[in-house]
């Protein structure tokens, strides 16, 4: 590869309907910046596909033959296959926050648009978790209606011990976060300058333990900072 070649995002496609797959790499491949570098058809191929071509990106469906989109993003974020993007109708799937506690980077519904799809990619490929406020609504109402995520979920959930490294203002920062805000939003909901929204949400990341913003809104949830209502 040249030098250009070598700064491309390097993308897998997982979806078991060849029209999909096909659809998304024509999108992506198009674009100087990212390279489509393989497909799969489930996720067992793409565990292996993974391995043979070290994808920064894996666009994954959810519900697909021999193995599913969650347990294949189990075994990608486990031997850091690259970071996984579930791609879902979401109406219809029930495994959405499963897909999240197995480190996906992020969700993109299938009837998004080209920009939206190239968006996905880039800011996953940059290390970026995705969730638009729509979908962090709907995940956190999902997981409200199953009973939540774990038992004990009400008014008498003991607050994570973790909470008190932050300062007052990062959990403010935490829960705007949690509800979907991006960094702009979050800045002018508390009047502070973007650059110093995002060095908020990285301390609250590093002092929490948390990869990305998707395990923010799982964290806040699980801590009982935010209810479905509020999300």
């Amino acid at each position: 590869m040249t030098g250009g070649d070598d700064a491309r995002l390097r993308v897998l496609i997982v979806d078991d309907h060849a029209m999909v797959r096909s659809g998304f790499a024509m999108v992506l491949s198009v674009e100087d910046d990212i390279e489509v570098v393989g497909e799969a058809a489930d996720g067992l191929q793409a565990v292996e596909r993974a391995r043979e071509t070290r994808p920064d990106v894996v666009l994954m469906d959810v519900q697909m033959p021999r193995m599913d989109g969650i347990e294949a993003t189990r075994h990608l974020v486990a031997d850091d296959l690259g970071h996984v993007v579930i791609v879902t109708t979401f109406d219809r799937d029930d495994y959405l926050f499963d897909a999240l506690r197995a480190g996906a980077s992020g969700f993109l519904l299938k009837n998004a648009g080209p920009e939206q799809l190239l968006d996905a990619v880039r800011a996953a490929g940059r290390g970026h978790a995705l969730l638009a406020p729509e979908v962090t609504r709907r995940v956190i109402r999902q997981m409200a209606g199953e009973g939540g995520p774990a038992t004990g979920a009400g008014p008498e959930r003991t607050e994570p011990a973790a909470l008190g490294r932050l300062t007052g203002r990062e959990r403010e920062v935490l829960v705007l976060l949690a509800r979907g805000l991006s960094n702009g939003e979050i800045a002018r909901d508390l009047v502070l300058g973007e650059a110093t929204v995002k060095t908020h949400v990285s301390n609250v990341l590093a002092k929490l333990h948390l990869r990305d913003r998707v395990q923010a809104v799982v964290y806040a949830y699980e801590a009982g900072l935010i209810l479905p209502t509020e999300a």
